[in-house]
C-alpha cells in the first residue's frame, strides 16, 4: 500500500449510511436510543450529524434502488454494526433495558467484556447489531463472556 500523493487529501470518514425498510419504525429505535434526529418519518432520506462531527443518514430501500436498481436486501450475517459509546458502564444497563423495555430486540445482554468495557448488543428494526458500551470504571472489575452476561431467548 502506497501513502497519498501530497496533492491528494486523506479520506475523512464522514457518513454512515443505514438502508431501512421502514423509515419511521427505524427513525423511533434511534430515537428511543437517544439520537436527536429531524422530522422526516415519511422522508426517503433522513440525515443528522452527531456529535464529534460524523454524519448518519437513514435511506429507505426504495431510495437506494432508485440509483442503484441492481440492489438487493443482504441476506444472512450482518457484517457491519454501529457501536454507541454510553459515557459509564451503567448507562450501558440502562439504554439496553430501555430499549427493550420499548419492544425492540436485545440480542446481548450487558456483561463486563474481557477487553475492559461494559458491553450489550440490541437489533435495530433491521435486524442490524447496535452496540452499546462504555468503559469500565476499575481495570480489576470481573470480565466474563456474552454468554455469560446472557444472550437473549437463551434459557
Amino acid at each position: 500500500m502506497t501513502s497519498a500523493q501530497p496533492d491528494q487529501a486523506t479520506p475523512r470518514l464522514d457518513l454512515v449510511g443505514v438502508v431501512v425498510s421502514d423509515m419511521a419504525a427505524s427513525l423511533a429505535f434511534y430515537r428511543a436510543l437517544g439520537l436527536e434526529l429531524p422530522a422526516g418519518d415519511d422522508q426517503p432520506h433522513v440525515e443528522t450529524t452527531l456529535p464529534g462531527g460524523l454524519r448518519l443518514a437513514f435511506d429507505t430501500e426504495d431510495t437506494v434502488r432508485s440509483f442503484d436498481p441492481h440492489w438487493t436486501r443482504p441476506s444472512g450475517g450482518n457484517r457491519v454494526e454501529l457501536a454507541f459509546h454510553c459515557g459509564k458502564p451503567e448507562a450501558v444497563d440502562a439504554r439496553y433495558h430501555a430499549l427493550t423495555e420499548a419492544g425492540y430486540q436485545g440480542h446481548l445482554r450487558p456483561w463486563d467484556a474481557f477487553w475492559g468495557q461494559r458491553y450489550a448488543v440490541v437489533r435495530d428494526p433491521d435486524g442490524n447489531g447496535v452496540s452499546l458500551f462504555a468503559p469500565l470504571e476499575s481495570a480489576g472489575a470481573s470480565a466474563t463472556g456474552p454468554l455469560e452476561g446472557g444472550v437473549e431467548g437463551a434459557g
